[in-house]
């Protein structure tokens, strides 16, 4: 049977010296935003003249153009002051590179070098972390919104209720709302994001939708208890009128509600991220801990 050779110390020494050089020695920080200063990164990967390092980041400028990204945005231009042999200073120019930045310069470099080789590999790792990162946040963003909706919307529910002592009053105007928030009712965008039967419109918007439905719903139940209204009409035509003014405000922002795609079913977000703190929890749980 073949086994898969061990890393030897030797090479464990190798990798854990690179991932001290690229995290603890070159790696910058500045308002909260990590970088990279390109002559640091020169020599990282092995590169004795910044010409022929230029050449690389040349190349890597042009892969992040075509990727769709903006180059200024991950190549920034910046000088700094060097100190001479004689004790005086000069200026010199230098580029502050993000993670992505590194990552297509490692991929355009001489994969015959071992640091270029080893710096493919580690900012690969580390920009799929950062995109999950993110990932992370958004879908918690919108879990947080979807939550929060629905806990405005039981909430107008009830004032709906105790003003009007009408039970189904809530699916009514709430549907109102939705036409015009989006310009159609609630069947037709059920109907345009494939929403399955019995599921709410909610649990496929995006987290903007959600946002702007609570604080259509949050300003109808102030206004509701301020000018103490009675009836469903009432209500309605007070929904009506904060939903089209958030729908006035997305337009003027270039948001066409209507015209937005559907979300993942929240459920299976929340599934999901139920789940992952589960193993989240369950590692931490397995680490060594004080004796």
């Amino acid at each position: 049977m073949n086994h898969c050779p061990l890393i030897s110390d030797l090479e464990k020494d190798r990798i854990e010296s690179l991932m001290s050089e690229f995290e603890l020695h070159a790696q910058c920080h500045e308002d909260g935003v990590e970088y990279w200063l390109a002559r640091d990164l020169q020599h990282l990967l092995g590169y004795g003249e910044w010409r022929s390092f230029c050449g690389v980041m040349s190349k890597a400028r042009t892969a992040c153009e075509i990727s769709g990204k903006a180059v200024k945005d991950h190549f920034v231009e910046v000088t700094k002051m060097v100190k001479l042999g004689s004790g005086s200073e000069r200026q010199i120019d230098d580029l502050m590179l993000t993670r992505l930045a590194c990552y297509l310069i490692a991929q355009n470099g001489d994969s015959s070098k071992p640091q270029i080789a080893f710096a493919q590999s580690y900012f690969a790792a580390q920009t799929r972390r950062a995109e999950l990162i993110e990932k992370r946040l958004l879908e918690s963003e919108r879990l947080t919104a979807r939550q929060k909706l629905s806990s405005t919307e039981k909430e107008l529910s009830q004032i709906i209720f105790e003003q009007t002592g009408d039970e189904k009053g809530f699916a009514l105007i709430r549907s109102k709302g939705d036409q015009a928030l989006f310009g159609k009712n609630t069947k037709a965008m059920k109907s345009q994001w494939k929403v399955p039967e019995g599921r709410p419109l909610a649990d496929f918007a995006p987290t903007i939708i959600l946002k702007a439905k609570d604080f259509a719903a949050e300003i109808t139940i102030f206004n509701s208890k301020a000018n103490d209204l009675k009836t469903e009409p009432e209500i309605s035509s007070e929904h009506v009128t904060n939903n089209s003014a958030v729908r006035e405000t997305l337009l003027q922002r270039g948001i066409r509600p209507e015209a937005l795609p559907a979300e993942e079913d929240i459920r299976k977000v929340e599934r999901r991220i139920a789940s992952e703190d589960k193993s989240i929890v369950k590692t931490a749980e397995s680490l060594p801990g004080d004796q």
